[in-house]
């Protein structure tokens, strides 16, 4: 099913349900900082597995202990729902990570 882009007060009305997302280069964005390397890695092999069971995958980076996520669709040229589904199971599987 084809995802359509969301408008901009869409998309700032869903942000206001997940605050430690922001807005960055059109993307939704969120920076994360782990005690270690291994603890990075680790969160990001659980963000792996939730993208390929919904089949929507994060424009991220990792350097050290530090990942940083930006998420758009790329398909509708923007930012969908399904980031913001995307964008949620992140931060369930991040929990109480900063």
């Amino acid at each position: 099913m084809k995802q359509e882009k969301l408008s901009s007060d869409e998309i700032a009305r869903q942000l206001q349900t997940l605050p430690e997302w922001k807005l960055d280069e059109g993307c939704l964005f969120r920076k994360l900082t782990f005690p270690d390397f291994n603890q990075a890695f680790a969160f990001m092999t659980k963000v792996a597995l939730i993208a390929e069971s919904i089949n929507h995958h994060p424009d991220w980076q990792n350097v050290y202990n530090t990942v940083s996520i930006h998420l758009s669709t790329h398909d509708a040229g923007g930012i969908t729902a399904l980031d913001f589904e995307m964008a949620s199971r992140i931060s369930q599987a991040a929990g109480k990570t900063p």
